[in-house]
């Protein structure tokens, strides 16, 4: 991880609604402060690519939880999958 980036951990992953073969990851900080989302769209059944159970994004990336049940649930799951999985593992 490069000094000035930031450990975020898987936090939710969902499909859009709007669009299909669209997948949102929502990864965020252990304290559920701040969260990186990154839109995935799947080409084809054979586009295979891992999702890691953390991402070392820059903090510039980052965007701010305001809503507080959303901040907890955030640092809660964020928690659980830093103290169960290793940043690389394919979630």
């Amino acid at each position: 991880m490069e000094d000035d980036n930031v450990r975020v951990w898987l936090v939710e992953r969902t499909y859009s609604d709007d669009e299909q073969n669209l997948i949102i990851l929502v990864y965020a900080t252990p304290d559920g402060e701040q969260y990186f989302r990154k839109e995935r769209a799947l080409t084809s059944f054979t586009d295979v690519r891992d999702t890691t159970a953390a991402l070392d994004v820059d903090p510039g990336n980052l965007g701010t939880v305001d809503d507080e049940a959303e901040r907890e649930r955030y640092a809660a799951e964020a928690t659980r999958m830093a103290e169960t999985h290793k940043p690389d593992d394919a979630i």
